[in-house]
C-alpha cells in the first residue's frame, strides 16, 4: 500500500472503518436490514459499547452494516477487513493466506476464510452478453493443476480445464468446466457473447460449428506454427492466462478444485478493473467493497463445498 493509503483513518481506527463501510453501502443513510426502512433509524448511543449498532424504531430490531454481507458473524475488526480487501485488490498476482496471516496478524485459518469471502465479493453474475457488432472476442481454454482424485494420465486428462472469453480492449469472463467438450463449452459461449461479435479462437474442434452462430469466426492454427494472421490471434486471452498461471503457481501453489471458481473470479475482477480503465488500487478496493452485500459465506459451508 502506498504511504497515502496507509495513512487513511479507516485502516487504523475501528469507528472510522465502520463509518467508511457505511458511507459505501448506505450512501443515503442507514437502512434497516430487517424491514428495509431508513426512516426511523437511530444509533444506540449510550446503551451499548458495540461500534456501528443501530436500532430501527419501525420494527424495533437492532442491526449493523455487517448484516447480510461477507462480514456478518465475523469477529475480525472491520479495519482489518478493509486492509485485506485492499491488499488482494492491489496485488496483481494475488496474495496467499500465509502472507495475509503474517501481514494482518490473524490466524492462518482466519486469513484463509477472509480471502475466500473477499473473492466471493469480487464474483459477478447475470451479466449482459459481451461483445457486439464489430467487436472482437477471443475464446480459448487452458488446463491447470490436477483434478482431485485423478491419477496422472497422458495429455490433459488429469488437468482442470478453464475457459476464458476476452473482449479485446474490454473485460474477461472465466469458467471452470468439468471437461472441455462442445457440450460444456458451447452453452457458455452462447450465453456470454453477443451473436453480432467477431469470434476469434484457435483451431480446436470445440468451435468449428459454434463459430457459424456468430457474425464471423476466424481461427488461428497453432498446430501449423501460426500465431498471428493480420488481426486474427488469441494473444489477448493467452496473456490473461499467463497472469493467472503465474499467480496460481507462484502465489497460491495449490487450489482445491471446489474453490477454483473463486480464484478465477479474483483474477477476472482485477483484470476487469485495471489501470488501463483508469482504475487504481483504491478504486478497485472500493468496487470490491460494493460487492460484499448478499454474499455471506460460513466457514463450514466453504470448507465442505
Amino acid at each position: 500500500m502506498s504511504k497515502s493509503v496507509l495513512n487513511a483513518p479507516h485502516f487504523h481506527d475501528e469507528e472510522a472503518a465502520y463509518a467508511f463501510v457505511e458511507s459505501k453501502l448506505w450512501p443515503h443513510g442507514p437502512v434497516c436490514f430487517h424491514c428495509k426502512s431508513g426512516e426511523r433509524v437511530g444509533k444506540m448511543n449510550g446503551k451499548t459499547t458495540r461500534i456501528g449498532l443501530y436500532k430501527c424504531y419501525a420494527c424495533r430490531k437492532p442491526f449493523t452494516v455487517k448484516m447480510g454481507t461477507i462480514f456478518e458473524d465475523s469477529h475480525v475488526e472491520m479495519k482489518l477487513w478493509l486492509q485485506a480487501i485492499h491488499l488482494l485488490c492491489a496485488s496483481k498476482k494475488g496474495m496467499s493466506s500465509n502472507q495475509l496471516h503474517r501481514t494482518l496478524g490473524v490466524t492462518l485459518k482466519t486469513a484463509w476464510f477472509m480471502s475466500h469471502r473477499i473473492r466471493e465479493a469480487m464474483r459477478t453474475g447475470g451479466l449482459a452478453p459481451m461483445g457486439g457488432a464489430g467487436v472482437q472476442v477471443e475464446v480459448d481454454e487452458t488446463y491447470i493443476g490436477r483434478k482431485e482424485g485423478r491419477k496422472i494420465a497422458k495429455g490433459y486428462g488429469h488437468k482442470r480445464p478453464v475457459l476464458s472469453l476476452v473482449e479485446r480492449g474490454g473485460e474477461v469472463r472465466s469458467f471452470h468446466v468439468e471437461t472441455a467438450t462442445v457440450a460444456t463449452v458451447a452453452p457458455i459461449v452462447r450465453d456470454n457473447i453477443d451473436r453480432e461479435s467477431l469470434l476469434l479462437t484457435d483451431e480446436s474442434r470445440l468451435y468449428w460449428n459454434l463459430g457459424t452462430e456468430f457474425y464471423s469466426h476466424d481461427a488461428i492454427e497453432h498446430g501449423k506454427g501460426e500465431y498471428v494472421r493480420g488481426d486474427v490471434h488469441t494473444n489477448t486471452v493467452e496473456g490473461y492466462f499467463s497472469i493467472f498461471k503465474r499467480g496460481f503457481k507462484g502465489i497460491y501453489q495449490h487450489c482445491g478444485e471446489k474453490h477454483l471458481h473463486r480464484y478465477l473470479a479474483e483474477y477476472d475482477f482485477r483484470y476487469n478493473n485495471r489501470v488501463r480503465f483508469g482504475i487504481d488500487d483504491t478504486d478497485r478496493a472500493s468496487r470490491a467493497l460494493a460487492g460484499v452485500v448478499g454474499k455471506r459465506l460460513t466457514y463450514r459451508t466453504t470448507r465442505g463445498e
